[in-house]
């Protein structure tokens, strides 16, 4: 670490969904030396410019030798990866002196007890926090509510758009406005923030947030803004879909009870989480707190353009559970 900024990076998941995005951008920033950490058996294709460490989860010694001598671990992994992957690394980052760490928290704000339950993931999220402050190392999150391009198009339980069938299903009135966000602007912001002073007294740095979250997004808008988007990149009319209503209560209970605990599949899970986020108590609106976009630098993005990435994955990969 140079006396006042982070300058090594280490980052699991760099071949992923974000992950490459946020490799890629500090790449492109010259500012940092870049390791994925990834393995062996790894398929992932890791983006140009890192240096790539093997690693054996289950030999501790593996991690704490790929870890030395980084200022900063940032974490990206799929909702797959084996449950104690994070803990396992964020204990090795600790041994090895790692003093920053960005957790595999990249979506909501989970300070609300409630919504951190009714969302499973959120009741992680904060032990993990607890897990890295009790290891005296310092966590930034990372609120950006649902990655766009993918939750438009993923499954009709996730923004509620069937592209195949032309089908929208709005909860509630549709017009519960909140935070979501472009992989591309997510990878700028972790850039953006690792690129900063660790401390300044004439503007922002890192120590800003220090163990708090990081709030970003490229769009706060409701179904009904999304539906307006996708009619004119796909130049169709009311009369071309199915609309319909559904309370996003109502959703959220049933994909409880589809998800059972863990015991269920994937349809539920992702039903019950983006309906909860729906509810018109704000729990998806990241934007009611003052987002750091401009402290960040970041761009204003065009959300049609955005749109049109998302239909088009809606059209051509695979879906979560829409015809199950």
């Amino acid at each position: 670490m140079s006396s006042n900024h982070i300058k090594k990076v280490a980052i699991v998941g760099g071949g992923g969904q974000q992950g490459k995005w946020i490799a890629e951008e500090l790449v492109k920033g010259g500012k940092h030396d870049v390791t994925a950490i990834t393995r062996a058996d790894s398929t992932s294709a890791i983006p140009i410019g890192l240096k790539c460490v093997n690693v054996n989860y289950d030999e501790e010694s593996t991690l704490v030798d790929a870890l030395k001598g980084q200022d900063a671990l940032i974490i990206t992994m799929s909702v797959n990866a084996p449950r104690d992957s994070q803990a396992k690394l964020i204990q090795a980052a600790a041994k090895a002196g790692v003093p920053w760490i960005l957790p595999n928290e990249w979506g909501g704000v989970y300070d609300n007890p409630q919504l951190a339950q009714d969302t499973f993931i959120g009741l992680g999220n904060l032990a993990t926090r607890k897990l890295i402050s009790d290891l005296g190392i310092n966590w930034v999150g990372v609120a950006c509510g649902f990655w766009y391009e993918y939750s438009l198009g993923v499954s009709k339980f996730a923004y509620g758009f069937d592209f195949r069938q032309k089908e929208v299903t709005f909860l509630d009135d549709g017009n519960t406005k909140m935070t979501t966000s472009t992989w591309s602007l997510v990878g700028k912001a972790v850039a953006s923030l690792l690129s900063l002073p660790l401390e300044s007294s004439s503007g922002p740095s890192l120590s800003d947030w220090k163990d708090k979250m990081v709030r970003v997004g490229s769009f706060t808008v409701s179904q009904k803004d999304m539906f307006e988007s996708v009619k004119r990149v796909t130049n169709t009319t009311d009369k071309d879909w199915t609309i319909k209503y559904e309370p996003a209560q109502q959703r959220y209970e049933e994909g409880l009870k589809i998800f059972d605990g863990g015991k269920g599949n994937r349809r539920g899970f992702v039903q019950l989480l983006y309906s909860r986020t729906f509810y018109a108590d704000g729990s998806g609106d990241i934007g009611h707190h003052e987002l750091d976009n401009e402290k960040l630098g970041l761009p204003k993005e065009d959300f049609d353009a955005a749109t049109k990435i998302g239909v088009e994955r809606g059209l051509t990969t695979d879906l979560v559970g829409d015809h199950a």
